[in-house]
């Protein structure tokens, strides 16, 4: 299977804009804190662990998987 290709933090800001959508409230929307959106958009946070890691595979920059403390696929 063919992974998709990553987009840059650019690139996914600029879709927000062309959508008219904010990161808050697609943040909220995916269950992540607004801040930490903004950061992993703004490179303060990798995106390596925990909520970063979810907020970046979702966002797009990222491959990976999302899982509950468990180890489960959410």
């Amino acid at each position: 299977m063919k992974e998709k290709r990553l987009k840059t933090r650019g690139e996914v800001t600029a879709d927000f804009a062309n959508k008219g959508i904010s990161i808050r409230s697609w943040a909220i929307a995916n269950g992540i804190a607004p801040s930490v959106a903004r950061s992993v958009l703004s490179g303060r946070l990798t995106g390596r662990i925990g909520e970063s890691h979810k907020a970046a595979v979702l966002l797009g920059i990222k491959h990976g998987e999302i899982v509950d403390q468990e180890g489960n696929h959410a």
